[in-house]
């Protein structure tokens, strides 16, 4: 079977859990636990890969705080924020977002408009990019905090973080990116947010552990989702669970080693397939701003008369999607590319695919025989 769909998981590199596993088994003491070995070597372990973490997003380890993942992350930075400076007596309420953010995003800030935050979700452009102009237009009233995607989930296309963030702290809000899909693709840098997201299972770690970057300098607060131990500084109560955070350490520290020539390689496939399928496929269009995208991704519409499911339906050895995992069992257009602008039909003709870092030439040959074959059925 050919897998091209790693926006939505990546396997676990081998690397990756070679490293975990002795903290299953020899390792398996409480990292909060310092009065004996077992503890210390845990929490050693724990600091050594908050590092790792550090390193790959340019920050100090001081600011990263493990959670189970970017949906937590995300939900912790948001919520977080905007109710700490509500109770702190900030008396801004709004809260802006995107159109085209993850869903656990969105519904982050739909939460906290049931709170009586002025909440805004910006519309993009047809190539998924977020006009700065409008972004400039809402934080014309006194905002709390802004969330704006690094690169998208379904499309790859990458926003101008760096710009916006400028705009946003010209206003005097806080600055949140979730870089679940960025994060170990391309460089990043901690300097232009204010928190920021990632997750394991995205850059070839475990599933279930993430982190959330959280600026020190100066200082951004937090109010906690749940109460518990006043673990992670007190923002993230809980045991940490030390082998999947060893395995997103290492996660870090390879895709920090390798970035740079993964992103080429990832690129050159990703364009080879295109190519096959464009001349398979006459008619086929990408989705979302070529020039500004992820070095895998591609979110391809077919041709009309050809549906995005009734393909994965005749290519049960290839795995593609037709959108973000967590949507994948809703018959729904994709509200990404909706959101893009394109309409229902034409949403229902898209397909994501994603090759990553054990994606061969051979895969990619093997694929496009596979749509060659789909569309003459």
């Amino acid at each position: 079977m050919i897998y091209l769909d790693n926006q939505a998981t990546t396997p676990c590199d081998p690397r990756v859990l070679e490293a975990m596993l002795p903290y299953f088994t020899e390792h398996f003491g409480n990292p909060h636990s310092s009065g004996h070995r077992y503890g210390n070597k845990a929490a050693e372990a724990v600091e050594a890969a908050r590092a790792q973490v550090a390193e790959l997003l340019h920050a100090q380890p001081r600011e990263i705080i493990f959670t189970s993942g970017a949906t937590e992350a995300n939900n912790l930075a948001i919520k977080g924020a905007a109710r700490h400076l509500r109770g702190w007596g900030d008396t801004r309420r709004r809260v802006i977002t995107v159109a085209t953010e993850h869903k656990c995003v969105l519904e982050a800030v739909r939460d906290l408009a049931q709170e009586d935050f002025d909440t805004v979700i910006l519309p993009v452009a047809r190539n998924g990019r977020l006009d700065p102009e409008l972004l400039k237009e809402a934080l014309q009233t006194p905002t709390l905090l802004v969330s704006i995607m690094a690169a998208n989930n379904e499309t790859g296309v990458l926003q101008d973080i760096p710009a916006l963030s400028a705009l946003v702290r010209e206003a005097g809000a806080l600055m949140h990116s979730d870089l679940a899909q960025m994060a170990g693709k391309l460089p990043f840098y901690s300097e232009h947010v204010d928190l920021a997201s990632l997750s394991g299972h995205k850059i070839y770690g475990p599933k279930g552990i993430g982190a959330l970057y959280v600026r020190h300098r100066p200082r951004v607060r937090l109010q906690p989702l749940f109460s518990g131990g006043a673990q992670e500084r007190g923002f993230r109560s809980g045991t940490l669970p030390t082998p999947l955070i060893v395995g997103l350490g290492v996660a870090c520290a390879l895709a920090r080693e390798n970035m740079e020539d993964e992103a080429v390689q990832a690129a050159a496939l990703r364009d080879r397939l295109f190519g096959r399928l464009a001349e398979i496929l006459p008619g086929l269009e990408q989705n979302g701003d070529p020039a500004h995208r992820l070095p895998g991704a591609m979110n391809v519409r077919l041709p009309e008369g050809l549906t995005a499911l009734d393909m994965i339906a005749h290519m049960p050895d290839l795995a593609v999607s037709t959108g973000s995992a967590c949507s994948s069992a809703e018959i729904v257009p994709s509200y990404v590319l909706t959101a893009m602008g394109l309409s229902a039909e034409e949403a229902a003709r898209s397909l994501r695919l994603s090759v990553g870092r054990f994606t061969s030439s051979a895969d990619i040959a093997r694929a496009a025989e596979m749509f060659r074959d789909a569309a003459l059925v």
